[in-house]
């Protein structure tokens, strides 16, 4: 991270300790509440287990879609074989129900919290996309995004049980907040093309830092629009990628 990039995150975090939210109850209570009236899963869900405040969720078998021989993508299986129209279709009504459920239970969570934010649906193509952006009413609080995203990614798997558990399908949709995974995708883009470059004129392998699967999935996907090929190497939270020379 550069030295301005962690200046505004200093500067937004600061700011957003002058917030104040009128409701006794706390994020994780509202989690709870939120979570309560959607069916069972399997296994019993609560803030504390979805790490609402400091764990990341493991998604890499869903994310992390060119790392190890033992991790074959979704995305990669499911073009195996061309869809028909028809199938595309269904499909793009299966994600958009998705979204229709995650924004329930998202407008639940912060209507309990009593917290500003308004949700946006998409459909990016093989997901769901969900994003919960300023309102009107005031902006989305930034503890919602947590340090380095872990508390998004902790709210986006639980949104993901909380839409498996009302269509019976493992959803692997994609949730943003306050605009946060759209600047890192930026900053990540600028960043894999520059270790691009450098692997193409030196010939040399280079190792980048440790991400998380979201992040991965976009360097790998810049990777591979170049021509050249990237691996993931490592074990969380030191996972990495290494891009090879053609």
């Amino acid at each position: 991270m550069s030295d301005t990039q962690a200046t505004e995150r200093d500067d937004a975090s600061a700011a957003e300790t002058t917030e104040t939210v009128e409701t006794p109850e706390t994020l994780e209570t509202a989690v709870a509440s939120a979570t309560a009236a959607a069916p069972a899963t399997g296994a019993e869900v609560t803030a504390g287990d979805a790490g609402v405040d400091e764990a990341q969720p493991s998604v890499e078998s869903v994310d992390d879609t060119r790392s190890g021989d033992d991790e074959q993508s979704a995305d990669e299986a499911s073009s195996a074989l061309p869809a028909t129209k028809g199938e595309k279709g269904s499909r793009v009504r299966q994600l958009e129900r998705e979204g229709e459920v995650a924004a329930d239970f998202l407008e639940s969570l912060l209507d309990i919290a009593d917290l500003d934010g308004d949700i946006d649906v998409d459909v990016d193509g093989d997901r769901a996309a969900i994003a919960i952006v300023d309102s009107d009413e005031g902006r989305v609080p930034r503890r919602l995004v947590g340090t380095d995203g872990k508390v998004l990614e902790a709210l986006q798997e639980l949104t993901r049980l909380a839409v498996q558990a009302e269509t019976g399908e493992r959803s692997r949709l994609m949730l943003d907040i306050a605009g946060h995974r759209a600047e890192r995708r930026s900053a990540l883009v600028q960043l894999a093309q520059a270790a691009i470059a450098e692997v193409k004129e030196s010939g040399a392998k280079r190792s980048l830092e440790p991400m998380s699967a979201f992040e991965r999935k976009v360097v790998h996907d810049e990777v591979a629009a170049a021509g050249l090929v990237s691996e993931s190497e490592g074990v969380d939270p030191n996972r990495h990628i290494v891009i090879l020379p053609a």
